[in-house]
């Protein structure tokens, strides 16, 4: 897995603690928290899929 993608991950599983957080102590705040969630999963499937594709597209390439 790419190294962003893992910096993304960990994003997303501090988000989740922090939002849990959040609302647990009855604050709105967490609702940005879900957001910062939501944009660093994407990231994260995003630097996964790349890779993805560029290993195949150089396997193609090799061929």
């Amino acid at each position: 897995m790419p190294r962003l993608a893992l910096y993304a991950l960990a994003v997303c599983v501090l988000a989740v603690a922090a939002a849990v957080v959040s609302f647990a102590r009855g604050s709105w705040l967490g609702v940005v928290w879900i957001l910062l969630l939501g944009v660093s999963s994407n990231i994260a499937w995003y630097y996964v899929r790349k890779a993805k594709n560029d290993k195949a597209a150089a396997a193609a390439a090799g061929r």
